[in-house]
């Protein structure tokens, strides 16, 4: 079984926050897709990082879609990411996939 997470930002680079269509969407295509969604909204995570050392530290407020699924479709799945990318206007779009175990 494996874990897909996805962090979408709530932000654009410009501060703007997007609408709340946008992450409807998201839920819904993942929903249909697979069968359920996890969803952590309510309160935002913090991603800090630096794209070089020297660099101020970036902060973006996010929220974390989650999926479960037997097998991953890295084709589709890296199709998927570039097309969140641009709809949330991200050069870098975090979509990440890890091994699981159902207790």
């Amino acid at each position: 079984m494996h874990l897909i997470q996805i962090l979408l930002p709530l932000y654009d680079n410009a501060r703007r926050k997007f609408p709340h269509r946008e992450y409807a969407q998201v839920a819904n295509d993942l929903a249909e897709r697979f069968g359920g969604i996890t969803t952590y909204r309510r309160s935002p995570a913090a991603g800090l990082w630096k794209e070089t050392p020297s660099m101020s530290t970036l902060h973006d407020d996010i929220v974390i879609y989650e999926v479960m699924t037997e097998t991953v479709d890295t084709a589709w799945w890296q199709e998927y990411r570039k097309a969140l990318s641009i709809r949330f206007r991200q050069g870098l779009l975090i979509v990440r996939a890890s091994e699981i175990t159902i207790l």
